[in-house]
């Protein structure tokens, strides 16, 4: 016999849950200059999740791509949106701080325009294939409403302690 989730139960499961920057920095290990979300804007559970990134002058990979006319790389973007993805995926479980997630695959990365200092890039990841320990998933940059960047990426979740993996 199917249940029927109560109207309280159904607002919960498809509420919009959003992080600041101190909750964004529980769920990776990355700090400057390689953090780079500043914001989780939705959340959905095993479906998608949107981010926000304020692209500044002042990002230290400004100073060598390419002087006197800057562009954010297009491999940070790619970046940006696993660690998207991996805010997603390490959402579903208490002990996320114990756990990591890696790249394993990265498929169909195109860069459409430039990402210069003063732009505010959306980043999306949509979940295509979910696993207990891994996720498939679409990946989309936009600025000011306009592609920028879209790639497929793959990862793995991983043990943060090293010596758990190995334990008898």
């Amino acid at each position: 016999m199917d249940t029927v989730a109560t109207p309280e139960a159904q607002a919960v499961a498809t509420a919009k849950r959003t992080m600041d920057i101190n909750e964004v920095m529980s769920f990776l290990p990355h700090r400057y200059p390689f953090l780079l979300i500043d914001r989780v804007l939705d959340l959905q559970t095993r479906e998608r999740i949107l981010c926000l990134k304020n692209v500044t002058r002042n990002e230290e990979f400004f100073q060598g791509h390419f002087p006197g006319q800057p562009m954010m790389p297009g491999v940070l973007m790619v970046e940006a949106m696993a660690q998207a993805g991996c805010i997603l995926m390490l959402s579903e479980f208490e002990d996320h701080r114990d756990r990591l997630m890696v790249f394993t695959g990265i498929d169909a990365a195109k860069f459409r325009r430039p990402v210069t200092p003063g732009d505010q890039l959306h980043i999306e990841a949509k979940v295509l294939n979910w696993r207990s320990r891994a996720v498939k998933m679409q990946g989309t940059v936009h600025v000011d409403g306009k592609l920028v960047c879209e790639a497929v990426i793959t990862s793995q979740m991983i043990s943060r302690n090293k010596k758990q993996e190995g334990a008898e």
